[in-house]
């Protein structure tokens, strides 16, 4: 839906009874009036409190229909010519303004995913463990992208990668399993194990933890 909304952020409408410029909003799932949709992804509406049509739509409709309501400006994309679209507060509609910013930021982070993943290729040759960390702290990316990467860590063999993922809260059990089993192979490995107390990685045959004393 955003690729579809971006292409109207930069379009510029204006409401014919204040002159403000027109917000561009992500369409409901259901239309109000007759439950078939919208047709469109992104709309352009006035949300200026101040507007006319939005003061004075409180006491029509309160005259003609018996109920509290009021209207708001509305433009579909492709049209010249808006039309009064009915709305029960002030509030409405005003949590679907599309955030441009956000969008710009989404685009960032996927394009970064796209890097990491094709840097996936070659990480363990050039032992690279940066797109490896990088896609599995990143909580938006690709699942399958991920678990990729958590195959990936007993293959790369660096231990600097504990550290970030203990510390990171995943919200996919799945992977949790993935990468815990990727550390304890990584720690068995190298003859590794952690402190149960202050977590720091010693020796496996270690019966004292040199960094906090504790004694196993």
């Amino acid at each position: 839906m955003l690729n579809t909304c971006k292409k109207y952020l930069d379009e510029k409408h204006f409401c014919p009874h204040c002159k403000e410029q027109l917000s561009c909003c992500s369409t409901p799932p259901i239309h109000v009036g007759d439950g078939l949709g919208w047709g469109t992804e992104a709309y352009f509406i006035c949300l200026n409190d101040e507007c006319s049509l939005f003061k004075n739509g409180w006491e029509h409709i309160e005259m003609q229909f018996g109920h509290r309501a009021s209207y708001r400006y509305m433009l579909l994309p492709g049209n010249t010519e808006g039309t009064p679209m009915m709305v029960g507060s002030k509030d409405a509609f005003k949590g679907c303004v599309i955030d441009s910013e956000s969008i710009k930021l989404q685009d960032e982070r996927y394009a970064r995913e796209k890097e990491a993943l094709a840097k996936l290729d070659t990480c363990v040759a050039e032992k690279n463990l940066e797109p490896v960390l990088y896609l599995l702290l990143d909580e938006a990316a690709d699942r399958k992208n991920r678990e990729r990467a958590a195959d990936l860590l007993v293959e790369l063999n660096d231990l600097l990668c504990i550290d970030p993922l203990r510390n990171h809260t995943f919200r996919d059990d799945n992977l949790v399993q993935k990468v815990n089993l990727g550390i304890k192979q990584l720690l068995k490995t190298n003859f590794k194990k952690e402190c149960p107390d202050c977590a720091e990685i010693i020796k496996a045959q270690a019966h004292k933890c040199q960094h906090c004393g504790k004694e196993f």
